[in-house]
């Protein structure tokens, strides 16, 4: 609900708000003023010689406005590099998961995104729509360890990491590494568990260890947690802490197929073939960890250019600000927006990244890190609305 046209005292620009602005201070995006924000029946004031405040102007016109928001694909940009390595190891696993798995583009250009940024990726969808053949396929692809852990209510911390066993001939403790000692590891419906078992992958995510008696065990890198969770059932299940969700580079939203592509998966998977014969006879190992480790090493160099690392921290920073928002982004949303960026643009054979590729990992990464107001949620406004609102009101860089 706007308040319908609002005109600067100063430039006579054009402004629209929402009715939330009734009566507070924003600046002109066109003549950089701070002005008076009418409340219901009172006209617009002259602006008044104040400190700067946080600003949220609508876009206009004479401003470039990002597009493509939250849309990750790479016909999104039409920006494209040369032939590099990064690019045609991409261009492989992608060829020889789609013999495999059908659509679902997002999925698959944002888990290798995490896995090349050295992040990890929460998954929301219904069951059913392949997520354990995703994984299962990019692991023999990639020439990766591949571990699967079924979360449930009664899932212990040792049941993940590991413990130690006592040896009866040694008269010693032996620690039995758990399956999280893997390369990809799916933690399926991760909600289901409560507090203390969710505790235990805190360390496992950010540092890439095992601590077990006050003794450290790494992980080979590189290592990437896939979770899921289903948004349907809600009963036995246990909202992620704040921290849990932060440790994850982006939060994907996995939908049905399409038609055409849920007529493909019928005719493709219908014969019940063994999955474990189907990946040995048709999938080939195109890549290796090695090979992935030296890539994220080469990704690391992508230039961000000065600009664009400012676009990022502005959006960050908005999110904090923003009147639907109770809570915003944290710094290491902007970290994960700039990696991903750059390993964006290397898939592209690029050496540099651009505007394009922020907004398209833009609502992945930020929309699990934010929280909306009461108002907000009584309103039954949604996280990706309220954030592709507020991208769009910061001026896109012209690199």
């Amino acid at each position: 609900m706007s308040i319908g046209t609002f005109n600067c005292p100063s430039c006579s620009q054009s402004l629209t708000l929402p009715s939330s602005f009734n009566g507070t201070q924003v600046q002109c995006p066109q003549c950089q003023n701070i002005i008076n924000v009418p409340g219901q029946g009172v006209q617009a004031v002259a602006p008044q010689p104040v400190a700067p405040q946080p600003v949220m102007p609508q876009p206009v016109a004479s401003n470039p406005v990002a597009t493509n928001i939250g849309k990750m694909s790479l016909s999104a940009s039409a920006d494209t590099g040369a032939e590099t390595a990064t690019r045609t190891l991409f261009n492989k696993i992608t060829n020889e998961v789609a013999k495999v798995f059908v659509g679902q583009e997002e999925l698959v250009l944002g888990t290798l995104v995490s896995l090349f940024s050295n992040g990890h990726v929460l998954i929301e969808s219904v069951p059913g729509l392949g997520k354990t053949l995703f994984v299962r396929t990019l692991g023999h692809v990639l020439g990766c360890d591949f571990g699967r852990i079924q979360f449930t209510a009664d899932l212990m911390p040792s049941d993940i990491t590991g413990a130690p066993v006592f040896n009866v001939k040694t008269q010693e403790f032996t620690f039995h590494p758990g399956p999280v000692f893997t390369q990809l590891l799916l933690a399926d419906e991760i909600n289901r568990s409560p507090a203390k078992t969710h505790a235990a992958l805190l360390e496992i995510m950010q540092e890439h260890r095992v601590t077990v008696d006050g003794e450290s065990y790494k992980l080979d890198p590189p290592f990437l947690v896939i979770a899921t969770q289903n948004p349907v059932e809600q009963e036995g299940t246990y909202n992620l802490p704040e921290a849990q969700l932060d440790r994850f580079m982006m939060k994907l939203i996995v939908n049905y197929p399409t038609e055409q592509q849920e007529a493909d998966i019928l005719k493709q998977h219908s014969q019940q073939l063994n999955l474990g014969e189907v990946l040995e006879n048709e999938i080939q190992t195109v890549s290796s960890p090695a090979e992935i480790n030296a890539a994220i090493k080469e990704n690391a160099s992508v230039r961000i250019d000065d600009a664009l690392a400012d676009y990022i921290n502005k959006i960050v920073r908005l999110t904090r600000q923003w009147p639907q928002l109770y809570m915003g982004a944290s710094p290491r949303a902007g970290l994960a927006l700039m990696q991903g960026a750059r390993t964006l643009a290397a898939f592209q054979g690029r050496d540099y990244a651009i505007p394009d590729d922020v907004v398209q990992i833009a609502l992945p990464v930020l929309r699990h890190r934010v929280m909306l107001t009461a108002e907000a949620e009584v309103e039954g406004q949604e996280a990706d609305q309220i954030l592709t609102d507020l991208i769009r009101t910061v001026e896109v860089p012209r690199l």
